[in-house]
């Protein structure tokens, strides 16, 4: 019993400290939109080492997070329902300043930026490492902000969405993450596939990972903002990094996403659980893990859609076009046929 009150006594703390570290501001920041601020725990040998107020504060990423239609509207207390907020709430440790601002109707690029130049004044941000994610109309303002400032972001996710730009080739300027389910009847992925039709008409769209989800609907991919990998990946990159490539090495699987019971919070969050209730989610689309290409034993295969390639294949899959030859014994220039599957792992 005793261990019982000392457990609730520790998650407790861990609750508090962090909401106390959460503030909301409105109308703090001209032509633009009222937010929530999250400031992570202070560095103590940082404080030991300056009496500058700036430099007091720890030098730490930060992520700006843009919400849906769901959570648009004058109270602030929506932003909280799901997305990074509600993670840091439920004990998940995110090591970086934390930006989440809310909107009545659509994304600005312009209001935007301006809240990442007021932490940047106001905070110890790492101007190398600003990241940018959002879901739905959410992903659309990521893939909108960071077509218009590709140069002020480290690395952007977009959750089923899309862009209102008219020019999208500013997108291969930085390493981005595209995810859509292909069974989102609130979003369509095409959608997200006209993007990176677009990026790639531009050039190679080396810098992009296209993560098409099959079977995920709409609601499904806001379990993403629980995974700790999903932080990982975004503060993986920085601005100094030489040619700003994408990093490969971190995938979220369907069979992730389907999980309706747990998911654990990073790393001290005090292990969390984060549940389908407890994200705010409505999604009671029901998932067959009978959807999409089979996976048995390690061996993964693709069926051929029109417009698929090699190359196209290559990056989607994170392998190389000479690893998928050899795995279907056919050459570079082979036509790949429509309907017919394809060994990709």
């Amino acid at each position: 019993m005793k261990k019982f009150f000392l457990l609730l006594t520790i998650i407790s703390v861990v609750t508090v400290s962090q909401a106390q570290r959460l503030t909301a501001h409105r109308g703090d920041v001209k032509e633009a939109y009222s937010f929530w601020f999250y400031e992570p725990p202070t560095d103590s040998d940082t404080l030991k080492q300056s009496s500058n107020q700036a430099i007091k504060q720890s030098v730490k990423p930060l992520v700006v997070f843009l919400h849906g239609k769901s959570l648009s509207g004058k109270n602030l207390n929506r932003v909280k329902r799901y997305g990074p907020i509600n993670a840091l709430e439920m004990g998940m440790n995110i090591d970086a300043y934390v930006l989440a601002p809310q909107t009545s109707n659509g994304w600005s690029p312009q209001r935007v930026i301006r809240l990442v130049d007021w932490a940047v004044e106001h905070y110890a941000v790492d101007t190398n490492r600003v990241y940018l994610l959002g879901m739905s109309m959410g992903g659309f303002g990521t893939l909108d902000v960071a077509g218009t400032y590709p140069d002020r972001f480290a690395a952007a996710m977009a959750l089923c969405g899309g862009s209102t730009l008219k020019e999208l080739c500013g997108l291969n300027r930085m390493p981005l993450w595209i995810l859509h389910g292909t069974a989102d009847r609130a979003v369509g992925i095409g959608a997200s596939q006209r993007v990176v039709d677009a990026m790639e008409t531009c050039d190679t769209a080396e810098r992009l990972i296209w993560t098409p989800l099959q079977g995920a609907n709409h609601g499904r991919l806001a379990r993403i903002f629980y995974l700790p990998k999903t932080y990982e990946w975004l503060f993986s990159h920085s601005l100094a990094d030489r040619d700003r490539t994408v990093n490969h090495d971190y995938d979220i699987t369907v069979e992730e996403l389907a999980d309706k019971n747990i998911y654990r919070a990073a790393r001290s969050g005090g292990n969390k659980v984060v549940t389908e209730k407890a994200v705010g989610s409505s999604d009671n689309t029901e998932y067959s893990e009978n959807s999409g290409d089979s996976e048995s034993s390690g061996t993964r295969y693709h069926t051929v859609k029109k417009g698929d390639t090699l190359s196209k294949l290559a990056r989607r899959y994170h392998t190389t076009v000479k690893k998928l030859c050899k795995l279907n014994g056919i050459k570079q220039t082979s036509k790949l046929q429509i309907g017919k599957k394809i060994r990709i792992k």
